[in-house]
């Protein structure tokens, strides 16, 4: 199948879901990734990608984007009135128990630094396997954290997800042919992601 030249074009100006929440990745410092961080957990959680995004803003409007600002604040005001307010109807208790410990637990094991965790990682096999020691984080947070990491982080560099793969093949586009570590590549696989339902039904579509 050829690829639909409009529909590759499109792709490749997506925006990162770190940027459209004013996460600056390319600075590479410890505070936007943390950033980062707490909205990889809240994309992985069972709740659509609209409450994530509104939790995480919830947390910047109280200006919890630290761990240790985070820890200070508590799990009740964790529960509400950021989860509450984030849109939040079932899993909030649970959601804000595991930002907590991960918070505790970056802080114990890596000073608080992303940065240290990725430097401390012997390549991208062992960054993900540190990140799967961390409490409630899964194969798909792993993912969402360091898919747009890619082009900043050495060691970043997971395997896409299977749905982008699919899709991919879908609309005739061959992954191969781009630099997984680019910032391209970063941009066609967050379309693909942000697209998906209307990306099948225009390949259903044109099919």
């Amino acid at each position: 199948m050829k690829a639909n030249k409009e529909i590759v074009r499109e792709l490749k100006k997506s925006q990162l879901y770190s940027e459209e929440l004013g996460i600056e990745l390319r600075k590479n410092n410890d505070k936007e990734l943390f950033k980062w961080f707490l909205a990889s957990i809240l994309f992985g959680a069972r709740i659509s990608e609209t409450i994530a995004k509104n939790t995480y803003r919830t947390f910047e409007r109280y200006r919890l984007l630290s761990p240790e600002e985070i820890i200070k604040a508590g799990w009740d005001f964790l529960v509400n009135p950021i989860m509450r307010e984030g849109g939040y109807v079932r899993y909030d208790g649970k959601t804000s128990t595991q930002i907590l410990r991960d918070c505790e637990k970056l802080l114990n094991d890596y000073n608080g630094s992303l940065k240290r965790l990725h430097r401390e990682s012997r390549d991208s096999i062992d960054l993900e396997d540190r990140l799967l020691t961390f409490y409630g984080i899964g194969p798909v947070t792993v993912n969402i954290f360091l898919r747009e990491l890619r082009p900043f982080w050495k060691k970043a560099d997971p395997e896409p997800l299977p749905v982008v793969k699919e899709l991919a093949g879908k609309l005739g586009i061959d992954l191969s042919e781009y630099n997984r570590k680019s910032l391209v590549f970063t941009r066609i696989e967050a379309g693909l992601i942000r697209r998906r339902k209307a990306l099948t039904d225009s390949v259903k579509k044109h099919s």
